[in-house]
C-alpha cells in the first residue's frame, strides 16, 4: 500500500467522500442543521481535565506566596524578548489589553463571557480579530504559568498580569482575588451573534474563513434593531458587542464611519450590556487608554491567518506580519496607530487633558483605519515606541470622540478632569468590577489582596451569624410545612423558583438570600405572584413561630424554609406515588436584604421564556426556538441531559407550571402533585397521536387514536423529550419497567444539585 501511496499521491485514510478523507464528508449538523444539539450540555467533561479527580485548586492556590508571584511577573513585564519587542520596554499596556479582553466578554444578560474560565485560550474567541495579537502576550507569560503549574490558572494569571502592568506603571489597584478554575476545551454553547464568520458569509472571505481583516466585520444589521438615534435602536439579547469578533465596539466607529455620536450610542449599549452604568464605562475607556499604543502599521490584507487557522509551523500563533520586523515599529494589530498620551507607560490624567484641550481632525491610518489627531500642529507628540529620536502626532479614536460629544459622558469626563483622586478610585473600583464580575459571591474569592468592603454588584448575603437547625428541628419544620395550607405544587414552585435563578456562568441567582421575596423577583409572572405571596406569609409565620419558640440563638431563615418545603413537598409527592425517597437538606443560607440586592442588575435574571414551568411571552420575538432556549437554561444550571430530563417528567407531574396561557401543557398525568412517571408514560405512548394546533407549531393537543378525543396539551418544551433522538432514549427509560422508582431517585438529586448550586460555603 505505501508504494501504491507514494505513486498515485492518495491518502491512507481516504474515506468514501469524494477526493476527501475520512471525516471530510458532511456531518450530522450539515445534513440536520436545526436539531437540538443536546450533546452540547455535556462540554469540559471530566475525561477532558488532565488533574487528577481529586485536585482541590483553591487549596493549591492558596499555597503560592502571591507576593513572589507577582514579583516574578512584574520582572518580565519590564523585560523585552527579541521574538516580540515590547513598546516603551514595558509589557504592561499589552497585559491590560489582555486582561481587559479576557474579562470583557461577560454579558450581564445570561452572565456568559468573563475571564472566569480563560476561555480566550480557545477559539472562536482566540482568533476574534479584536483580540490580535493577544495569543503573543499568553505566550510571553508562559514562564511564570509554566513554573507555577497547577497552583496558578491561566484564567487567574491573565488577570493578576492585568493588575501587575497597572501597578509597576503607578496605579492603585482596587485588589485581585482568584479562584478561577481553567476550562480544558472551546465554549460550543455559547452565543456570539448570529452572523457568519466576520459578518459575511464564509466563501466570501477573500483570504478564506479564518484571516480576521477588520473590513469583515461590516455587517451589523444581524443583531441590531434600529438606526443610532432611534428610540428603537438596540442590540440583540443576549449579545454584549457591537459587531460580530469583537469585544465591546468598534473603535472606528458605528459600521466604522466614524461618527462619534453614533459610537456612544454602541457605547452606552454594549458597556451596559456589560452591567457597566455610564460612570464605569468612561473611567474603563478613559483608564485604559492612559496607558500604551494602538498598532496599525500593516494594511489588513496582508496579515496572515488567526490562530486556529494558523500553519502547523506557527504552533499556535496567528496573525503573521510578513512586513518588515514583522513586530515592534511595524506591528499590526487593530489598524489603528498612535498613541493617547505623551508617556503610555505612566498613569496620570493627559488622556483627558488632550481629548478636550485640543480639537480633533479625521485622518487614516498607515493600515487604512479611521482615527484622529490634533487640529493643532504644535500639539504635544508621543515618541516613538522603539525608534530613538522618532515621535509622533497623537491619535484618538472615534470611540474616544464619543465621551466628548456625549453629553453624560461629556459630564463624567469634566468630573475627572477636576479630580483625578476621585477618576483614579472610580477607575480602579471599575477595573476590580471588570476583572472580577464572573466570580460570584465572595465566599468563592482567594488570597490575601481580597478587599473587605462588600459591593453591591457581588450581590452580597448576610453571614449566618446564628445557630443552625438540627435534625430534629428539620422534622419538626417539615411536618408544620406540609400540615399547612398550601399544596405540594405550590411549595415546590416557590423552592424551585428561588433556586432555579442561579447561573452557573456568573455563579448569580439562587436560593441563598431569598431574593424570590425581593423586588424584583416576587413580580415576576413565571414565579405565580399571587401563590408565591401565599407559600410566602405561610412560611414567614413558621419561622416566628419556630425562631421564638428558641431559647439560645437558634433560628432558620427564610432562605432555608423555602428549599425545606420543597424538599418536603417533594418527599410527599413520591411518597404518594409509593416509593419512599429523603431529599437532602444542608441548612446554612441566610435572608438578603433590599439594600443588598441591585434590582436593575437582577431584572437580567428574569426569564422571558422558561421551560421548566412552561413559560413563554409571548410579547417577546424570538430568534431561536423555545426548545433551544430551554436547553440554553438548563445549560445555565449545570445539568446533563439526564438530570435534565429527570427534572422536567417530575416538574411536570409536580404541577409547577407558570400560570398563563400555559399553564396546563405538560401535566401529563391525572394525578397531578404525585411524583409519578405518568409524563414519560404518555409522552411515549403509541396509543396517543400529536396534533399541531397553531400553524407556527408551538402548541399541539395529545389525542386518543381511537376516539379522537383530547388527553392533554403540550408545548415544544415538552414533545422536544419525544422527538429529539437523544432525549427520546432518556424519556424511555424513564417510561420503561423499573423507570418510576429511577425517576423519584434521579429527580431527587437533580432537585437537590439545583437547591445547593450557590452554596459555595459548603
Amino acid at each position: 500500500m505505501s508504494e501504491e501511496i507514494k505513486i498515485t499521491g492518495k491518502c491512507p485514510f481516504a474515506g468514501n467522500s469524494v477526493g476527501g478523507a475520512a471525516g471530510s464528508e458532511p456531518t450530522t449538523d450539515h445534513w440536520w442543521p436545526n436539531r437540538l444539539k443536546v450533546e452540547l450540555l455535556h462540554q469540559d467533561p471530566r475525561e477532558a481535565n488532565p488533574h487528577d479527580e481529586g485536585f482541590n485548586y483553591a487549596e493549591a492556590f492558596n499555597q503560592l506566596d502571591l507576593a513572589e508571584v507577582k514579583k516574578d511577573i512584574k520582572a518580565l513585564l519590564t523585560s523585552s524578548q527579541d521574538w516580540w519587542p515590547s513598546d516603551y520596554g514595558n509589557y504592561g499596556p499589552q497585559m491590560i489589553r489582555m486582561a481587559w479582553h479576557s474579562a470583557g466578554t461577560y454579558r450581564i444578560a445570561d452572565g456568559r463571557g468573563g475571564a472566569g474560565e480563560a476561555m480566550q485560550r480557545f477559539a472562536p474567541i482566540n482568533s476574534w480579530w479584536d483580540n490580535g495579537n493577544v495569543d503573543k502576550s499568553r505566550r510571553l507569560l508562559w514562564p511564570i504559568k509554566q513554573k507555577y503549574g497547577a497552583a496558578l490558572s491561566w484564567a487567574d494569571l491573565i488577570v493578576l498580569t492585568g493588575n501587575c502592568s497597572l501597578e509597576i506603571m503607578g496605579f492603585p489597584t482596587f485588589g485581585f482575588a482568584g479562584g478561577r478554575i481553567d476550562a480544558w476545551e472551546p465554549d460550543n454553547l455559547t452565543y456570539w451573534g448570529p452572523e457568519s464568520w466576520y459578518g459575511k458569509k464564509i466563501e466570501d472571505a477573500p483570504h478564506g474563513p479564518f484571516e480576521g481583516h477588520p473590513d469583515q466585520m461590516v455587517n451589523r444589521d444581524l443583531r441590531w434593531t434600529g438606526e443610532a438615534g432611534d428610540e428603537r435602536y438596540d442590540l440583540e439579547a443576549p449579545l454584549a458587542a457591537s459587531n460580530s469578533n469583537l469585544i465591546y465596539v468598534d473603535p472606528e466607529g458605528s459600521a466604522k464611519k466614524g461618527v462619534p455620536e453614533d459610537s456612544a450610542a454602541d457605547i452606552r449599549i454594549t458597556f451596559g450590556r456589560m452591567a457597566m452604568n455610564d460612570e464605569e464605562t468612561v473611567a474603563l475607556i478613559a483608564g485604559g487608554h492612559a496607558f500604551g499604543k494602538s498598532h496599525g502599521m500593516t494594511p489588513p490584507d496582508q496579515i496572515g491567518f488567526a490562530p486556529e487557522g494558523a500553519p502547523m509551523e506557527a504552533q499556535g500563533l496567528g496573525w503573521h506580519n510578513p512586513r518588515g520586523k514583522g513586530n515592534a515599529e511595524d506591528t499590526m494589530t487593530n489598524g489603528i496607530e498612535g498613541s493617547w498620551t505623551q508617556n503610555p507607560i505612566q498613569w496620570d490624567n493627559s488622556y483627558l487633558e488632550n481629548l478636550f484641550n485640543f480639537e480633533w481632525e479625521q485622518t487614516r491610518s498607515p493600515a487604512g483605519a479611521l482615527q484622529w489627531t490634533p487640529v493643532d500642529k504644535n500639539a504635544p507628540r508621543t515618541p516613538d515606541a522603539h525608534l530613538e529620536g522618532v515621535d509622533h502626532p497623537l491619535m484618538m479614536m472615534t470611540s474616544d470622540i464619543a465621551l466628548k460629544v456625549d453629553p453624560s459622558y461629556r459630564r463624567i469626563c469634566e468630573k475627572f478632569l477636576n479630580d483625578f483622586d476621585y477618576f483614579t478610585d472610580a477607575f480602579s473600583r471599575a477595573w476590580y468590577k471588570l476583572t472580577h464580575r464572573d466570580m460570584g459571591p465572595k465566599a468563592r474569592y482567594l488570597g490575601p489582596e481580597v478587599p473587605q468592603e462588600d459591593l453591591i454588584w457581588q450581590d452580597p448575603i448576610p453571614a449566618v451569624d446564628f445557630e443552625l437547625v438540627d435534625a430534629g428541628d428539620i422534622a419538626d419544620l417539615k411536618r408544620r410545612i406540609l400540615d399547612s395550607d398550601v399544596s405540594v405544587s405550590q411549595l415546590a414552585a416557590v423552592a424551585w423558583g428561588s433556586a432555579s435563578t442561579f447561573r452557573t456562568s456568573d455563579k448569580r441567582g439562587g436560593a441563598d438570600g431569598a431574593r424570590i421575596r425581593l423586588a424584583p423577583m416576587k413580580d415576576w409572572p413565571v414565579n405565580n405572584p399571587s401563590d408565591l405571596s401565599k407559600v410566602l406569609g405561610v412560611l414567614e409565620g413558621i419561622k416566628r413561630d419556630f425562631d421564638g419558640a428558641q431559647s439560645g440563638n437558634k433560628k432558620v431563615s427564610l432562605a432555608d424554609l423555602i428549599v425545606l418545603g420543597g424538599c418536603a413537598a417533594v418527599e410527599k409527592a413520591a411518597s404518594d406515588a409509593g416509593v419512599n425517597v429523603e431529599v437532602p437538606f444542608t441548612p446554612g443560607r441566610n435572608d438578603a436584604t433590599a439594600e443588598q440586592t441591585d434590582e436593575q442588575t437582577f431584572r437580567w435574571l428574569e426569564p422571558v421564556s422558561d421551560g421548566f414551568r412552561n413559560f413563554h411571552r409571548d410579547d417577546i420575538t424570538y430568534n431561536v426556538s423555545p426548545e433551544e432556549i430551554f436547553m440554553d437554561r438548563a445549560a445555565l444550571l449545570g445539568l446533563s441531559a439526564p438530570e435534565w430530563t429527570a427534572l422536567v417528567g417530575g416538574l411536570r407531574v409536580l404541577d409547577v407550571n407558570a400560570k398563563g396561557a400555559y399553564q396546563q401543557h405538560g401535566v401529563f398525568t391525572d394525578r397531578p402533585g404525585v411524583l409519578t412517571n405518568d409524563f414519560f408514560l404518555n409522552l411515549t405512548s403509541p396509543d396517543f397521536e400529536w396534533k399541531k394546533v397553531d400553524s407556527e407549531g408551538l402548541e399541539f393537543t395529545l389525542n386518543d387514536r381511537q376516539s379522537g378525543e383530547t388527553k392533554f396539551k403540550a408545548t415544544r418544551c415538552d414533545l422536544i423529550f419525544g422527538a429529539n433522538s437523544q432525549l427520546r432514549q432518556l424519556a424511555e427509560f424513564y417510561a420503561q419497567k423499573g423507570g418510576h422508582e429511577k425517576l423519584v431517585r434521579d429527580f431527587a438529586a437533580a432537585w437537590n444539585k439545583v437547591m445547593m448550586h450557590d452554596r459555595f460555603d459548603v
